[in-house]
């Protein structure tokens, strides 16, 4: 290994994540704009990629000549990473998963607490001068209410756990990935169920699922039909695994009550969609992850999975595990 490693970052991190790569000795090249043809240039230099959201690194940019180790994402999810790409060449992927948990369980529980309470109604009508709203009853209690979780993961069991100890909600949970003993941990205040039936019984729906082929746009308009009229679903997953038009006629036409959304087919949203006309959705732009303390722990975790690769370690949260098999990975040890 070099004396002096360079790391390549597409934009800008924080700065105690700079502070951890400049304090390893490391040299920091820095792309002006996050483009294909500013990024692969500077790939020939750096043995490190610190990446953000804003550019996608393909297979196409990968084949730029390079000596990279590492692709060290600072969000949760490697979307943005073409991963089979990256294996072929040995790269190893790493991304940030779990630093986010507390920061999207607080937004999904915001979202959650927003449609229950119907704040944006009750902040609207204020406004306007129609404090009777307060007459009609608009809100609702949670305590009772019944919770779906689909995909009972790190966010999605704590959300489950704090709604079921603070508002004494009933909860469901669908997740194929779980262990029977995973699931006996948490006997006695969960249900885990298929799916038709945590659909049909469910007041409110969180979804915290990836984003693969299998659960590509899987809550279509057939499931939100088996919903209760008056229940509520919640994406800050992904986009891609909500059928988006499906969803629009849904709250149009009054098929569910309502729906909190970080997360969307296409990003930005554009002028025109659907959702933006909806008075029955919150919309927020993906952004349950981008408070100021979770940005920074992302892309602290980020900078120093590549000083401990540096450093020869095995790096945390690594997406692609068969990669390390590779004769060049037979130095690294575990921390």
């Amino acid at each position: 290994m070099k004396d002096k490693m360079n790391v390549l970052l597409p934009q800008p991190i924080e700065a105690e994540a700079v502070e951890i790569l400049e304090k390893s000795n490391v040299r920091l090249l820095k792309a002006g704009e996050p483009k294909p043809e500013i990024v692969g240039p500077l790939m020939k230099e750096a043995q490190a990629v610190v990446l953000r959201t804003g550019i996608r690194m393909t297979r196409e940019l990968l084949a730029y000549p390079n000596e990279l180790m590492m692709i060290s994402r600072t969000g949760a999810g490697v979307d943005n990473v073409d991963i089979p790409a990256a294996t072929e060449k040995g790269i190893i992927v790493t991304s940030s998963i779990g630093v986010n948990t507390t920061s999207v369980v607080e937004h999904a529980l915001a979202l959650i607490l927003a449609l229950f309470k119907q704040l944006f109604l009750m902040d609207g009508e204020v406004r306007k001068g129609n404090f009777a709203i307060r007459y009609k009853n608009c809100p609702t209690d949670l305590r009772d209410k019944t919770l779906g979780i689909v995909g009972f993961g790190r966010i999605g069991s704590s959300i489950a756990q704090a709604c079921h100890s603070v508002f004494a909600m009933k909860v469901l949970a669908y997740d194929v990935l779980l262990t029977d003993a995973q699931k006996e941990n948490c006997q006695g205040w969960v249900t885990f169920t298929d799916l038709p039936d945590l659909c049909r019984r469910s007041d409110c729906i969180s979804i915290h699922t990836p984003l693969t082929r299998e659960t590509e746009k899987m809550f279509d308009r057939q499931f939100f039909s088996s919903m209760k009229k008056t229940a509520f679903i919640i994406n800050t997953s992904r986009g891609g695994v909500i059928n988006e038009a499906d969803l629009i006629e849904a709250l149009k036409g009054g098929v569910i009550a309502g729906a909190g959304l970080d997360v969307f087919e296409n990003e930005p949203l554009q002028p025109g969609n659907g959702l933006l006309s909806l008075k029955n959705v919150i919309l927020t732009p993906h952004t349950a992850a981008l408070t100021e303390e979770c940005v920074t722990r992302m892309a602290v975790a980020g900078a120093q999975r590549v000083v401990d690769l540096f450093n020869g370690f095995v790096p945390e949260n690594v997406a692609n595990p068969e990669v390390l098999s590779l004769e060049r990975w037979k130095f690294l040890r575990k921390k």
